[in-house]
């Protein structure tokens, strides 16, 4: 895929597009987002979504994270369209946030007046600092160090004033830092009957997994054997949230 740098964002233009995704990874891993997220971003783009993927830098204010990312991103879309890179057609926008990127996007839809034809979390967590970085143990117990806003605040912006209707959440079932099962009350209670909710094989990194090409040699041996099982076990659970993606995004293309 011809990944572009424009405007700071990674992006990747299909052909035909027919709809635009906003993407925000994970805070240890959202510095490269083409890279890291590579495999899913390029198989959405497969399918005609453009990507425009939006790194950012952790920091404790989430608030001001979530104000640049979208400031970016929107620099990022008017200069495609004002070059001739994107027409100037309506195409549906659809944030997908993994882990701190959920955040960043429930944020957005609670902080600003965006409009999203949907948002897709996944693994989303809302840990306290103390919980997510742990360094901050180390420091001083008197200094009162917390993400802003802190994670009980997040809820209740949600809760509030998050304004996008259609919302997929997906979690794994070997993921111990998702905190998925909250969320999902406050928006069914927001939004009846316009969440939907899929729990899948795989962790908390699956999102990152890229597909492995396992050359065998002349002969097949045992560690020939090893590669493609553990290629299979991985491509699995990779192509399983793409499907669950792209079926979600529109349930009448094939995916």
């Amino acid at each position: 895929m011809d990944w572009k740098d424009i405007r700071g964002n990674w992006v990747i233009i299909p052909p035909k597009p027919i709809g635009i995704i906003h993407f925000l990874g994970g805070a240890f891993v959202a510095t490269a987002p083409h890279l890291t997220y590579r495999w899913l971003l390029e198989q959405l783009a497969a399918k005609g979504y453009v990507v425009i993927a939006t790194p950012f830098v952790n920091t404790l204010d989430h608030s001001a994270i979530a104000q640049s990312v979208l400031i970016n991103f929107e620099r990022t879309l008017e200069r495609l369209q004002d070059t001739g890179q994107l027409r100037k057609l309506y195409l549906p926008i659809y944030g997908v946030g993994h882990s701190m990127g959920c955040k960043l996007h429930l944020l957005i839809g609670s902080l600003f007046k965006v409009e999203r034809a949907g948002n897709i979390l996944i693994s989303f967590n809302n840990y306290t600092a103390k919980e997510a970085i742990p360094l901050v143990e180390q420091l001083n117990s008197t200094l009162a160090i917390e993400f802003t806003p802190t994670p009980l605040e997040t809820n209740q912006l949600v809760e509030e004033r998050y304004r996008i209707r259609r919302n997929l959440l997906i979690k794994f079932s070997n993921d111990n830092l998702d905190q998925s099962a909250v969320l999902t009350k406050i928006l069914q209670n927001r939004f009846p009957e316009m969440v939907t909710t899929q729990t899948l094989a795989g962790n908390h990194t699956t999102p990152l997994g890229q597909e492995i090409k396992w050359q065998a040699g002349n002969s097949f041996t045992p560690l020939d054997a090893l590669g493609q099982w553990f290629k299979q076990e991985v491509y699995r659970d990779l192509n399983q949230l793409r499907k669950i993606i792209l079926l979600w995004l529109n349930p009448l293309a094939p995916t």
